[in-house]
């Protein structure tokens, strides 16, 4: 019988949780109020709040390593903070003007390419390394439920309390996190560290260039984000309208895909990980080219179909995903937790950019269904890339 979770994690994991659905409730909110600019001004905040993000994640994850996550993670959690009280403020003031939905999105963009290494790196600092792979499946679960659950959530607050209530509501979903993290003290965080900045930054890289399955396991990481992450936000809705399911028979099919990605992670969450990860994460990853195949073949009506299609897409994803998250963090010194993390970060954001365009322009000429082909192929050849994890890490 697996041992339970040290009482601080679950701790701060609640507090997380709790900050990451008021997060993703505030930030749905006023995508919300940004669409009803136009799509110019939607897109404006989207990219004000995922450039800063894209360009500084490596700099947030040199400084955690240097100053410590959880000092780190004490000034970006308050800066969220009062980053929420001036837009409630705001909102409370003027309404939901673009500009001032550009600078939340801005402020929200920078702090967070700050705090997401350190966070990222907190399960190793909190959890022995025997019961990091159930410790970060929980957190994976609980991390896409709150995905589940922040659009329809705050589409009712939106309505029922409004847009500045759902901002103090954030401010203190941040405020928790301050609270667990004031009594907490990581067993593995550091102390300030005397080394120059220029050369904490391009250790990073070197460590992670020179530390053995990290480079594959990165690679592998991003090629499996480029294509598994446009599946749900992007193809299936464009699958939907093509076929005319609507968009409640349309969020059934993106919500199957997240159940299947929580119990796979409840599941390991329990049991913890296989002993041999490149089997565990090429099997998850062919489960999933499959279901993406079967979800291409569902277009023209087959409502059915695409649902129990998309919990297999969710289901291989999320046993992937439950064994290559600990293989990577468990692979980085941890001088470099924070580091690793942040490179972690940038192969699963820098590739999306591109392959989401790809694909649109994919589904737009062709077919949502040719791209999602697309996808099941690459996911194919990721699954067979998979079975060498193992080789390169011993």
């Amino acid at each position: 019988m697996s041992t339970p979770l040290p009482r601080a994690w679950l701790v701060f994991l609640a507090a997380s949780t709790l900050s990451q659905l008021a997060s993703s409730v505030l930030w749905f909110a006023l995508g919300l109020a940004a669409a009803s600019h136009g799509g110019q001004v939607a897109a404006l905040v989207l990219t004000a709040s995922g450039l800063p993000r894209l360009l500084l994640v490596l700099v947030g994850g040199s400084v955690a390593d240097r100053v410590g996550a959880r000092r780190l993670l004490l000034c970006t959690e308050s800066a969220m903070v009062m980053v929420c009280l001036a837009l409630a403020a705001g909102l409370q003031a003027t309404g939901p003007t673009p500009w001032l939905l550009a600078a939340a999105g801005l402020a929200s963009g920078v702090v967070s390419a700050f705090s997401l290494p350190a966070l990222g790196s907190m399960p190793r600092r909190l959890v022995d390394d025997v019961a990091l792979p159930r410790a970060m499946a929980l957190r994976q679960s609980l991390s896409q439920a709150v995905l589940l659950a922040g659009a329809p959530l705050g589409g009712i607050l939106v309505v029922t309390v409004g847009l500045p209530v759902i901002a103090v509501a954030g401010a203190v979903g941040f405020a928790a996190v301050l609270a667990v993290l004031a009594v907490i003290r990581p067993r593995r965080d550091i102390g300030p560290s005397a080394e120059p900045f220029w050369r904490s930054l391009s250790d990073g890289a070197r460590v992670v260039a020179r530390t053995r399955g990290l480079v594959g396991a990165l690679g592998l990481t991003g090629a499996v984000a480029a294509v598994v992450l446009p599946v749900s936000s992007l193809l299936v809705p464009l699958l939907g309208q093509a076929s005319g399911w609507g968009a409640g028979a349309t969020g059934v099919v993106v919500a199957a895909q997240a159940a299947g990605s929580i119990g796979a992670a409840l599941v390991v969450s329990r049991t913890g990980t296989a002993r041999r990860t490149g089997q565990a994460v090429a099997l998850g990853l062919a489960a999933a080219s499959g279901g993406v195949a079967l979800v291409a073949a569902a277009g023209g009506g087959a409502l059915g179909q695409a649902a129990g299609a998309a919990v297999v897409v969710g289901a291989g994803t999320g046993v992937a995903v439950a064994h290559l998250g600990p293989f990577v963090l468990g692979s980085a010194p941890r001088t470099h937790l924070a580091r690793v993390q942040a490179w972690t970060a940038l192969a699963q954001l820098a590739p999306v950019v591109v392959s989401a365009n790809l694909l649109g322009v994919l589904a737009e000429q062709v077919s949502p269904g040719a791209a999602l082909c697309c996808c099941a192929t690459v996911l194919g050849v990721c699954a067979v890339a998979a079975t060498r994890l193992r080789a390169a890490a011993s």
